[in-house]
């Protein structure tokens, strides 16, 4: 239930303030006084878009507040879902800046437009003077079938099954199209991996082979070097048999002093150093190959690396067996995806053979609902003067599944006797329209609990006794509920528990749209108002009086 609505600089609005309490609140004005636009900064706060040009002070932005006892709806579960703390008495507040940004809050704490509307959705449904022209949509036509029916929740399993179904199939198209590019692709991929596997590259391959080439076109060079070296060292005048001579020189005389032991110890180590290094160039003289053979064969070798790092754009070994990696990968892709394919079809079948299922379930329980619905939208059509209408829905059903299952509806309606009943483009006038939808709304309200109804002209095109049976059935919604009428009627505006009015006053050459509550006199004075064509008579007070009495 809407319990406070707060406007701040909304169109002809500075600063508004106003309590709303339960039962049938009712709102009356002349025309321009601002109604709509109390309506209007109402529908900000339930998720509509803002246009800045509706700002009274250009430099300020627009606050509008609206707070809600919501202890009654089971809630909780909303307000989990989207991390939100649950109060029984909850505000939703929407700030536009004058730069055109938009800001909601849900109880102090930010949160996106989308979720500010699907709250708000739970709580008010405006039904504007326009919205007659609702009836005449398909969407809609369906959508009062399943309230009545009781069949939200099981709607919403539906369609979050229904966006799943859609999701797999989008997928298996995507993947069917991967798959046709992976046929082109894969001759490609597995040849360029065959390549890079056959040749076996080893990490580090590339310098050990430059290295080896290195020594084997030098193999001469290197050998006679070597051996000079060996020579050098060995040989009887050689640095090791002159070591050997100053070892032997050193040992007679280390024991007579530190220093000379320290001598002795120094060029016994280098001795042995020297020992080591002659006995590694022999074998490394022995170990070099001067094979002209090995030498092409790796140079074959060398090559080939080479061509591969330059035909994959890589610098090293270790790069190509990345790209050899890459491709097997990509391979293995390819063998995966009919796997992945073919699950994706199994997935489908299943989703689908649930979908129809709920689908069948949802449409049974239409069928059933459809006679009520006629009968009991006939029966409240029928105190509002059209005893002699039909009201038919009409449902066709096919196998084809849809976003709200298998079934149309399509809406019949016929004011006048013997003729039959049709779409309502086509038949039902301004007034016939407005009286339906009420009905419609009667109807369906009591199945799909709401906690506010706004009604905002549905009286268009009725008067006099009608009006009357009109305001009485709003009466009758608001011992359930809270419904808000705004009217240019004096019946309707005499069943208001409460009666507010929307005025306008000019200071300082500007103009305010203002809205207050009427006490019992006020009250009198505005129905008669309404029921005067110009000055206020006695007669008119009389009947208002009446009429509050009634």
């Amino acid at each position: 239930m809407l319990t406070h609505l707060s406007i701040k600089n909304y169109a002809l609005i500075s600063a508004l303030e106003v309590d709303f309490g339960k039962g049938f609140s009712v709102v009356t004005g002349e025309t321009g006084a601002g109604k709509s636009i109390i309506l209007g900064a109402l529908s900000l706060i339930l998720g509509q878009r803002a246009d800045t040009g509706s700002f009274r002070d250009k430099e300020k932005k627009c606050v509008v507040e609206g707070t809600f006892r919501i202890s009654h709806l089971g809630l909780n579960d909303f307000f989990q879902i989207h991390e939100l703390d649950y109060e029984p008495v909850t505000i939703l507040r929407r700030e536009i800046l004058n730069s055109g940004k938009s800001r909601a809050f849900i109880n102090d704490t930010p949160v996106k437009l989308n979720v500010l509307k699907e709250l708000s959705e739970k709580l008010v449904d405006i039904h504007s003077q326009n919205n007659t022209t609702t009836l005449r949509d398909e969407d809609f036509q369906l959508e009062v079938l399943d309230g009545f029916a009781g069949l939200e929740e099981e709607l919403k399993v539906y369609k979050q099954e229904y966006e799943h179904l859609t999701m797999l199939k989008q997928q298996l198209h995507q993947r069917e199209e991967a798959e046709k590019t992976a046929r082109s692709e894969q001759d490609f991929y597995q040849f360029q991996y065959d390549e890079l596997a056959d040749a076996a590259l080893l990490e580090g391959e590339e310098k050990t082979i430059e290295e080896e080439l290195e020594v084997l076109n030098h193999a001469g060079e290197i050998k006679s070097r070597l051996q000079n070296a060996a020579q050098l060292l060995s040989s009887e005048e050689g640095i090791l048999e002159k070591l050997s001579e100053l070892l032997r020189q050193m040992n007679g005389i280390k024991t007579y002093k530190t220093d000379f032991a320290g001598f002795y110890q120094r060029f016994e180590s280098n001795f042995l150093d020297l020992q080591d290094i002659s006995r590694d160039i022999e074998r490394i003289d022995e170990s070099i190959d001067t094979d002209e053979r090995k030498s092409e064969t790796l140079t074959e070798r060398l090559n080939l690396i080479y061509h591969l790092q330059q035909k994959h754009h890589c610098n090293s070994v270790e790069e190509l067996i990345e790209v050899k990696n890459q491709y097997q990968r990509k391979l293995s892709e390819f063998s995966s995806l009919e796997e992945k394919i073919e699950k994706l079809k199994s997935d489908i079948s299943r989703a689908e053979q649930t979908l129809r299922k709920r689908a069948h379930s949802i449409s049974l329980k239409r069928h059933r609902a459809k006679p009520k619905l006629e009968k009991e939208v006939y029966e409240v059509i029928k105190e509002l003067g059209l005893d002699k209408a039909q009201f038919v829905v009409e449902l066709q059903t096919s196998e084809t599944l849809t976003e709200s299952g298998y079934d149309r509806a399509m809406l019949l309606f016929n004011a006048n006797p013997g003729g039959e009943p049709a779409e309502l483009s086509r038949i039902a006038s301004g007034g016939e329209l407005s009286r339906l939808m009420l009905a419609v709304k009667s109807v369906v309200a009591g199945k799909k609990f709401l906690s506010t109804i706004i009604f905002d002209e549905i009286d268009s095109g009725v008067s006099g006794e009608i009006a009357g049976k009109m305001g009485a059935i709003m009466q009758k919604m608001s011992s359930e509920r809270q419904i808000i009428a705004i009217t240019h009627l004096p019946q309707i505006a005499a069943r208001g528990n409460r009666h507010y009015l929307v005025y306008k006053e000019h200071e300082n050459d500007t103009t305010s749209t203002h809205l207050k509550l009427l006490n019992d006199n006020d009250r009198i004075i505005e129905i008669a108002k309404m029921l005067s064509d110009t000055k206020v008579s006695l007669s008119a007070v009389e009947t208002a009086r009446e009429l509050l009495q009634n």
